[in-house]
């Protein structure tokens, strides 16, 4: 008779974790990959004490909460794209490195890719190269600045500066914060700098072209890869050439910038059903609730699921972690069409849910294999 279920260690959990400065990114860099709780039958679960079941239910519910990031093709094909472009900037100090901008609609899990990526380069470089370079100064191969709307210079290089702790963040102009930061880049030997939430930039105004600036000087002298992230960085001219001076100025960054995307998935033809098929099935696999049965997401739910949250996997990850939680909160222990209908998910898939949903009702659209729609 269970009495008690394992308990997780907690340096494997990560708490109140920001990335916005070097201690929170070593820490999402390090922490070991969670350990899934022990799955347990009905007969288990009803035996353990009252105690040891809040402490089992717990750890689901942060389990849930964390199921990702899992391997999809967009995902692994966005990797691959990415390590051609990192490792092709290892040319001499010369030569202004390429940059990178993913560009895609919210839900598709850019960020969560890259941050997946950036993990996976930063370990290699410190696998490969110390945790120290060779004049004894901590190594960072990855820095990361998020932005807000009225981010000029003088924030984006004192957000560079907070990342690395240095101490010249309360005094001085954008050229002094601009140094400061080349020095820690340097120093660190910084190879990658992720730009987050470029979106929220205003390219066409003072700040922009401002900013558009700076990032071709940091192309020019600074010895990294830039890779931004945001949504509709195309429809704002970060890619495009323009009559104007500030858009032949955004342009030029564009000129330097290789675009990548994410794309939904696609459920037109068997290939894209497949890939569908393959990403619910490494969901249930993950799932620990105690009557889950095989099929229950990728026969079941898959049309229901599909219509739920349009083929973007950030809206399908977040009704698949409340669905958990409501199956362990009120004892389902087993994801359902009933219990999934009581669950609330994004603003923008419960839009275009309907839609989908009487398509499939009316069998003009599939996520079956080997059946047209």
């Amino acid at each position: 008779m269970v009495k008690r279920a394992p308990k997780h260690e907690p340096e494997n959990r990560l708490d109140n974790l920001t990335l916005a400065r070097k201690e929170g990114w070593q820490q999402f860099v390090n922490t070991a990959a969670r350990i899934p709780p022990e799955p347990l039958t009905r007969i288990q679960l009803e035996a353990l004490s009252e105690e040891a079941f809040d402490d089992y239910n717990r750890q689901r519910r942060e389990w849930h909460a964390n199921l990702g990031p899992i391997k999809t093709p967009q995902l692994a094909t966005l990797h691959e794209d990415l390590w051609d472009i990192v490792d092709s900037n290892a040319q001499d100090g010369d030569k202004a490195k390429g940059a990178v901008a993913i560009d895609a609609f919210p839900g598709l899990g850019k960020t969560t890719s890259v941050l997946d990526f950036a993990k996976k380069f930063h370990r290699r470089e410190i696998k490969e190269q110390g945790t120290e370079t060779s004049d004894g100064h901590e190594r960072w191969p990855v820095c990361r600045v998020g932005l807000t709307g009225n981010t000029g210079r003088v924030e984006f290089n004192r957000a560079m500066l907070a990342f690395f702790a240095h101490p010249g963040v309360s005094r001085g102009n954008a050229a002094h914060f601009a140094h400061r930061a080349l020095d820690c880049v340097l120093t660190c030997e910084t190879k990658l700098l992720i730009v987050d939430d470029l979106h929220f930039l205003r390219w066409r105004n003072t700040v922009g072209v401002e900013i558009s600036n700076h990032f071709k000087y940091i192309a020019n002298e600074f010895p990294v890869t830039l890779l931004f992230v945001g949504v509709g960085l195309a429809a704002r001219g970060l890619f495009s050439e323009g009559s104007s001076y500030e858009d032949a100025v955004i342009a030029q960054t564009g000129r330097r910038t290789t675009r990548l995307d994410m794309r939904p998935f696609d459920i037109g033809t068997d290939e894209g059903r497949r890939e569908w098929r393959q990403l619910l099935l490494a969901l249930e696999k993950r799932i620990v609730l105690t009557d889950k049965c095989p099929g229950m997401l990728a026969d079941d739910l898959s049309d229901y699921l599909f219509a739920r949250s349009t083929g973007h996997i950030g809206s399908l990850m977040t009704l698949i972690n409340r669905g958990c939680q409501r199956a362990v909160r009120t004892g389902a222990e087993v994801l359902t069409r009933e219990l999934m209908d009581q669950v609330k998910n994004d603003a923008a898939s419960e839009k275009a849910r309907q839609e989908l949903q009487t398509a499939f009702d009316a069998r003009r659209l599939t996520t079956r294999i080997g059946r047209a729609g």
